[in-house]
């Protein structure tokens, strides 16, 4: 079975290492560091790491985080490359899982927020595996919204989400939903179809867990 969780970690560790701690990201207001200290959150602090879903414990997340970022930057990356075996998230029954949709996202966090970029030839495996996992993701994130919403990623599947009322559809492959439906529209290149209005407030939405 292809690890495509394996390799989105291995080369978003690798693209963290070329453009250096202070470089931008997509997340607003997150250098690479932060985002590196924030997967640690995830994988090695489960004291914290609630605070990432649930905003009541949102404020120690971000104690946490803070704390890790000051730690030398190689050896932040060095820990997201190797996640920790005893970690519900990332250990070797759970890794696959988890964590395709996790580091294809923030690996496309830190490629995006550099100028010039170019979406990447994915596999068709990891645009399917993208396109179940966003797919959960959009059911939910967009289920008040007050339209009839069509995502649609061609030759992978389509769902119906929203409230009902007017139709907007997006279009896109797997991997720009799975931005998307992250809430990262303003990278994203997803074809947006339907009232100009419903359309515009869908691409400003707070999408995402």
């Amino acid at each position: 079975m292809p690890r495509y969780a394996r390799s989105e970690r291995d080369a978003l560790a690798d693209l963290m290492l070329s453009v250096g701690p202070d470089a931008p990201t997509v997340a607003e207001g997150w250098t690479v560091r932060d985002l590196a200290a924030h997967l640690l959150v995830r994988e090695r602090r489960p004291d914290a790491a609630g605070g990432i879903v649930l905003p009541p414990l949102r404020r120690r997340a971000e104690r946490v985080r803070a704390q890790l970022a000051t730690r030398p930057f190689a050896e932040l990356v060095a820990e997201v490359r190797r996640p920790p075996a005893w970690s519900p998230v990332s250990n070797p029954l759970t890794h696959e899982l988890f964590n395709t949709l996790e580091f294809y996202v923030h690996h496309e966090d830190v490629r995006r927020a550099t100028a010039g970029w170019q979406p990447r030839e994915l596999p068709a495996g990891l645009h399917a595996r993208l396109w179940r996992q966003a797919a959960v993701l959009g059911r939910l994130g967009l289920r008040r919204f007050p339209a009839d919403v069509l995502v649609q990623a061609p030759g992978y599947g389509e769902l119906a989400a929203g409230r009902g009322g007017p139709r907007v559809r997006l279009v896109a492959a797997p991997g720009e939903l799975a931005l998307f439906l992250t809430g990262r529209q303003r990278v994203a290149r997803v074809q947006v179809d339907g009232p100009a209005a419903l359309a515009d407030r869908l691409r400003a939405a707070r999408l995402g867990i």
